[in-house]
């Protein structure tokens, strides 16, 4: 059995000073000052080595659909006497991008580390109005570190740089005009590359192959025009790139009631609450309606 312990919830460990070796089951991780580790739910993990008494840390613990109820630290972390395994939460992912506990550890924007140090400011003033603030908080820690995915992924691929600018101007263009042709062979032809060159980088930029990502955003402006608007199906299909009403309509079934299948898993994420302990500036989010 892997020594160490295992969480119902995720944590964020930031690291402001000293080091931290973390051991999970696919491998040893250092962090850093400056730097982040994504703990997974249900995971096993431990420290390699017990922290210098001079490291100061901030702990982040918070589940992605607020199905905890967290009063007491049994309720984050596993006793393995008596597991509950459908208590062991899941992480939300978006369909452009990884799991954010795939590559753990994190080097988090200037902005990201002032969003975590005044969510611990506000929980331990609690002003009025703080539960909402802290949340709204959360979500800008967790959209940073999507984004951070992204700056990886363009970093790895530097060796194309001028692709790279070009790939990132068809995913503009993606955004605006979803319902042009944007087939594997029209993208390698705006590139000036074979097909299998283009869908390797464009994956190893935005997470997905292009067929993929073309049809999240098509799903996306679908959703949101069902949403939004009274126009009829065959409209909207055509809007986003689906003239065929027969193949639209077998994409979305009953369309105007299915928008959390394909937007929801970020925009409804981080229901929190907080606590703090004395140990190190430790905070833990669950249930913030």
């Amino acid at each position: 059995m892997f020594p160490g312990r295992r969480l119902y919830d995720f944590e964020l460990l930031y690291v402001c000073h000293g080091q931290l070796s973390v051991v999970m089951e696919e491998g040893t991780y250092t962090v850093l000052p400056g730097q982040l580790i994504v703990k997974p739910s249900g995971v096993y993990h431990r420290k390699a080595t017990e922290a210098d008494p001079a490291t100061k840390l901030i702990a982040i613990h918070f589940d992605f659909f607020g199905e905890l109820n967290i009063n007491r630290e049994e309720d984050m972390v596993i006793l393995e006497e008596g597991v509950m395994e459908g208590k062991i939460e899941v992480e939300a992912v978006k369909e452009s991008c990884s799991p954010l506990s795939e590559e753990p550890v994190y080097q988090p924007s200037h902005d990201c580390v002032q969003f975590m140090e005044k969510l611990v400011h506000e929980f331990t003033m609690r002003p009025l109005g703080y539960q909402l603030v802290c949340r709204g908080l959360m979500l800008n820690i967790l959209a940073s570190l999507i984004r951070s995915q992204m700056s990886r992924r363009i970093t790895g691929a530097s060796v194309h740089d001028q692709k790279v600018k070009e790939i990132i101007q068809d995913i503009e263009d993606i955004e605006e005009t979803p319902a042009a042709t944007w087939s594997n062979a029209i993208l390698a032809e705006r590139l000036g590359m074979c097909e299998d060159s283009t869908s390797k980088l464009f994956r190893q930029i935005v997470g997905i192959p292009p067929g993929d990502y073309v049809r999240s955003i098509r799903h996306r402006e679908a959703h949101k025009l069902l949403q939004e608007t009274i126009w009829p199906n065959e409209r909207i299909g055509e809007l986003v790139g689906y003239p065929d009403i027969h193949y639209f309509s077998r994409v979305f079934t009953a369309p105007r009631e299915s928008l959390h299948e394909v937007i929801g898993s970020c925009r409804e994420c981080c229901n929190l609450t907080i606590q703090v302990t004395s140990s190190y500036r430790s905070i833990t989010l669950i249930q913030m309606i």
